[in-house]
């Protein structure tokens, strides 16, 4: 899909935009020939560096946080799309989980997306249409030792999602959820127990390419911008009569 017209002069809105799937999903919009752009994330300087050709409104802010979107709903009354794709990982075993971290797992990925989803809902009903998309993970459909919050997080979302397609079908507005395995996304660079594997493995694409034959049927992880434009796919008219679903993209883990 290149260009196509039913992007042409609309706005989208992204959340998590700064890296990984959410800037993938946002050049992937971009790419379509969007109206405008408004980019959500904690890292807000990044935002800058994204080089887009469409009118951008970057936003800095945790998507947790209430006032964000109330500031975002005085500011910015048209969103005809949405990719609610902010979210943060936590390991931990239930026994040796702190609650501070599940509830900050939980307050991020679970209460971000509810009030992002809420404020692109109300925008959506006034003009009685729209397509959102919400990024869970394939941890929220299988159960991973190790992954409680991030886990039960990710299944909430796809529930939210299908609570949500129920509820806005009457005002022509579509939701739908994705659910990817492994992604090549900064992410893995973030935790810990990655750097040795880096180590081991004489390089980063080495340490990911053997971590995906391991886990992964297909035996590779996808990239940023082919999960981009499997969601770009959900919120296109190609997919006018698809809602309250959830779209597997893990590369078999999941069988």
């Amino acid at each position: 899909m290149t260009g196509t017209k039913e992007f042409a002069g609309r706005v989208a809105l992204v959340t998590g935009a700064a890296s990984g799937i959410g800037a993938a999903a946002a050049r992937w919009l971009d790419a379509q020939g969007i109206g405008e752009l408004v980019l959500v994330d904690i890292d807000r300087p990044a935002l800058d560096h994204l080089n887009l050709g469409c009118k951008v409104k970057p936003i800095g802010g945790d998507v947790s946080d209430p006032s964000l979107w109330k500031l975002l709903e005085r500011e910015v009354p048209q969103i005809d799309f949405a990719v609610l794709n902010a979210g943060i990982a936590t390991n931990g075993e239930i026994t040796d989980l702190d609650i501070a971290a599940w509830r900050k797992t939980l307050s991020v990925n679970l209460d971000g997306m509810f009030l992002s989803l809420r404020t692109a809902l109300r925008a959506m009903k006034r003009a009685q249409s729209g397509a959102v998309v919400l990024t869970a993970s394939v941890s929220g459909i299988k159960a991973a030792a190790g992954t409680a919050a991030y886990s039960a997080s990710k299944a909430a979302t796809i529930q939210l999602a299908k609570v949500a397609a129920a509820e806005a079908a009457k005002y022509g507005v579509r939701i739908n959820a994705i659910a990817p395995g492994g992604v090549d996304t900064g992410i893995w660079d973030r935790a810990e127990w990655f750097a040795p594997l880096v180590e081991q493995h004489g390089g980063r694409a080495e340490a990911l390419a053997a971590m995906a034959k391991d886990a992964t049927p297909l035996g590779r992880f996808a990239s940023a911008d082919e999960v981009a434009a499997q969601i770009g796919f959900l919120l296109s008219d190609a997919a006018a009569t698809i809602t309250g679903t959830c779209l597997v993209s893990d590369g078999g883990v999941s069988l």
